[in-house]
């Protein structure tokens, strides 16, 4: 079982994450709240700004203060967006 760090000491397993995608939009903003009335939200910002929503397989949504971004890079994907002028 692979263990992502998400940051300051928490961790989930990346076997189970679907996806892990920004906070800001509308339709992310009400999942996230009809998954805390449920009591399925895991809130593992301590106190920051939310920078990345996990969605796992089990329904659970995880906030994170780190970007997305790094936490793709934590699980090895190393996953960036090329410009063109990378690409020419």
């Amino acid at each position: 079982m692979k263990l992502v760090n998400i940051g300051f000491g928490n961790m989930v397993s990346a076997e189970r994450l679907i996806s892990v995608i920004g906070p800001d939009s509308a339709p992310v903003k009400r999942m996230i709240q009809e998954v805390r009335e449920a009591g399925n939200l895991i809130d593992a910002t301590y106190g920051r700004k939310t920078r990345a929503v996990l969605i796992m397989d089990s329904g659970h949504i995880v906030l994170s203060a780190l970007q997305p971004e790094t936490v793709s890079a934590r699980m090895g994907g190393k996953e960036t967006e090329t410009s063109e002028e990378e690409l020419t």
